[in-house]
């Protein structure tokens, strides 16, 4: 069981429409690099930069550097959150 500490931090870490746009594209996009997401979402790279290193942050969403490309996918506990909001 979770801390209500540590729930927090992955709610804070979602709790914005374009970092739910980012794990919900990443949830079907495995590997996504950061420039087809912001593609994908029709939004400035930079912005798209920051949302992804606060869902990092959170724990939600992990990196895995390939030369100079970044490429996205779900944590555990993006998982999981990803799940939880398809259920609610």
């Amino acid at each position: 069981m979770k801390t209500a500490k540590q729930l927090e931090r992955y709610f804070k870490g979602a709790a914005n429409h374009r970092r739910l746009d980012i794990l919900f594209l990443v949830a079907k996009s495995d590997g996504i690099t950061l420039e087809k997401i912001a593609e994908n979402l029709n939004c400035n790279f930079k912005t798209i930069s920051e949302h992804t290193r606060r869902l990092v942050q959170a724990g939600l969403l992990n990196k895995k550097y390939q030369g100079r490309r970044v490429l996205h996918s779900l944590s555990p506990y993006g998982q999981r959150f990803f799940d939880f909001t398809r259920k609610f």
